[in-house]
């Protein structure tokens, strides 16, 4: 049975209200609980002891992100998430170091991560309409979510020693977030993460 920690980053501020990325939660929840996996969940708007999340990341063999996409990063309060318990997790089952030597500085930036083994999933969800990303001279220039704006986001697990399980990103979340889109994204993210979460489980079983 595995552990999956769930960690949802969408944050009070302003005129969001975070109300999506606490439907996506109960999404994944609703999946894991069905499909019989230990569960913690982490909302980044309670106040939370640093030590205590970084327990969470060392007892999950896989970490699941949520979060809305604020100017083109993640939510500050879940930056300021991810960088308080990734220091409480500095030697301290989350990483090492930066995995240089003094011998020879130049080369194994990124290596010194103490997460190897486990994996990670991330939603996000956008104002942006997905043809942002794919119509040649629209917005995102035909990178993807995953290849352009979370490109920083992915190095920073990677950092870790996390590899990258999934993404599922929701888009046109404000102009058209009608009951019907909402209720079909419903149906398309829980046959989604089900189908990742099943061929993860049959690579370990294998």
């Amino acid at each position: 049975m595995k552990n999956i920690f769930v960690i949802n980053g969408g944050q009070t501020f302003a005129h969001s209200g975070g109300s999506f990325n606490k439907t996506i939660t109960n999404w994944t929840k609703e999946v894991l609980e069905n499909e019989n996996f230990e569960i913690r969940i982490t909302n980044v708007n309670d106040e939370f002891d640093a030590v205590q999340e970084a327990e969470n990341f060392k007892w999950a063999d896989i970490v699941v992100y949520h979060f809305p996409v604020w100017w083109f990063q993640v939510p500050n309060r879940l930056k300021f998430y991810i960088d308080e318990v990734f220091t409480a997790g500095h030697n301290n089952g989350i990483y090492k170091s930066d995995g240089r030597s003094r011998v020879n500085p130049a080369i194994n930036y990124g290596t010194g991560g103490l997460m190897h083994g486990k994996h990670y999933f991330v939603t996000t969800s956008w104002n942006a309409p997905e043809t942002a990303f794919t119509l040649e001279g629209e917005f995102f220039n035909q990178h993807s979510v995953d290849e352009g704006v979370l490109f920083g986001f992915h190095r920073m697990n990677a950092f870790t020693g996390m590899k990258h399980l999934g993404s599922f990103h929701f888009h046109d979340m404000e102009k058209s977030a009608t009951q019907e889109r909402i209720d079909n994204y419903e149906i398309e993210y829980k046959n989604y993460l089900k189908k990742t979460l099943e061929a993860e489980n049959l690579k370990v079983l294998n």
